[in-house]
């Protein structure tokens, strides 16, 4: 069941925005509204997210995913569009209402910590409660609660300056779990990590998901992140939506060059699955294949696995037989086929033509991030105020 549903949002800063957003829906281009004085940093973009459902927004600096994700909770006013949840137009409400949409219904961790450093751990964790004034018994034991499903567990009076940056940014995450928030909005919020301790809070929200089952969208800009947390992924440049899929959907059918060239440098073969590459269970059995029933192929099959399956594990058994390997239901049928051949042609690295070329940084990015940092800003007083 979609919860979040975002329809033909525009973000136009400068002059006369909504004169900008009418030339855009008639074809002019964002090149045409700078040199006007406008920056168009959201276009057109329309999406929607199911409960319990991790929906990530990738894209380079200067894309619009931040400026996107604002738009989510009004900490930016939509130009254009609405924004619905639950069933609730949040692009129709007053400023009051979104306030306390925010405090009880959408939760915000971002890039940066945000802790206060004069708070204990505890304190911090249970802050948007005290702003619910829920309490305090009462919100001591769900900031406690959160704080180990975090793990943190007996940190609880440390002071934010003595924990490692991972460390902090669980605490902001038992911030917004504290408040049992139903939409979770993650901004950038392990990219200021090292890798190490970024991928173990990889680790800690997957774990956290499988229990709280909470509804995310979570901004990134980093391919590899988007594919390993992202039940599916919305790719974004110069500030629309160009593809929104799976991580196999985005790696096996990208929708253009430019999403092709994203995904030239992913290890494939830990993103995809046996049910992606598989081919029809019928090209191995019949006239021809050596094989009269998919019994005769079972019994002969150097392996049987699940759909799930990751294409690593494939390359023993496809490097060991000649007979593919086999991919099987729940009850043991087989419903497809990975013969060696295919998995090496779908793993191996895609073409890329010459000008498939990705820049650092957007030519928008410089105007968009001086008003991402502005509503970074606003983020963090609307957070903690």
């Amino acid at each position: 069941m979609s919860r979040l549903q975002a329809e033909h949002l525009y973000k136009v800063f400068g002059r006369r925005p909504e004169d900008a957003v009418r030339e855009l829906e008639a074809g002019a281009d964002r090149d045409q509204l700078r040199a006007q004085g406008t920056t168009a940093a959201v276009i057109d973009a329309s999406f929607s997210v199911d409960e319990g459902e991790i929906f990530v927004v990738m894209g380079l600096s200067g894309s619009g995913k931040s400026t996107l994700l604002r738009m989510l909770n009004g900490l930016l006013e939509a130009t254009a569009g609405s924004v619905r949840f639950d069933g609730q137009d949040l692009t129709s409400l007053t400023p009051g209402e979104l306030r306390k949409v925010r405090a009880e219904n959408i939760s915000m961790v971002f890039q940066h910590f945000a802790l206060f450093p004069h708070r204990s751990v505890l304190e911090n964790a249970a802050y948007g409660l005290e702003v619910q004034n829920v309490p305090r018994v009462e919100r001591e034991r769900r900031a406690t609660e959160a704080l180990e499903l975090a793990g943190l567990k007996g940190w609880e009076k440390s002071w934010p300056d003595e924990l490692s940056g991972g460390m902090q940014q669980r605490v902001g995450l038992a911030r917004a779990l504290a408040t049992n928030a139903d939409l979770l909005l993650m901004d950038e919020s392990f990219s200021a990590l090292d890798p190490l301790i970024r991928r173990d809070m990889q680790d800690q929200l997957l774990e956290l998901q499988k229990t709280l089952k909470k509804t995310i969208v979570f901004i990134t800009h980093d391919l590899n992140e988007a594919m390993r947390l992202g039940d599916r992924i919305a790719v974004m440049r110069d500030g629309r939506i160009v593809q929104i899929g799976t991580a196999e959907d985005i790696l096996v059918t990208p929708a253009n060059d430019y999403v092709a060239s994203f995904t030239q440098d992913v290890d494939r073969t830990r993103v995809l699955t046996a049910g992606a590459v598989m081919a029809d269970a019928d090209t191995a059995v019949g006239d021809g294949t050596g094989f009269a029933t998919a019994a005769e192929l079972l019994a002969a099959a150097p392996a049987k696995v699940p759909a799930h399956t990751p294409v690593y594990e494939l390359f023993g058994p496809c490097s060991t037989s000649q007979v593919p390997v086999a991919v099987v239901d729940a009850e043991g049928t087989l419903i497809g086929v990975v013969p060696a051949g295919r998995l090496l042609a779908v793993v191996g690295e895609p073409q890329r033509g010459p000008d498939d070329v990705i820049t650092t940084k957007a030519p928008e990015a410089e105007a968009e991030d001086a008003a991402g940092s502005e509503g970074d800003n606003d983020g963090k007083v609307n957070a903690h105020a």
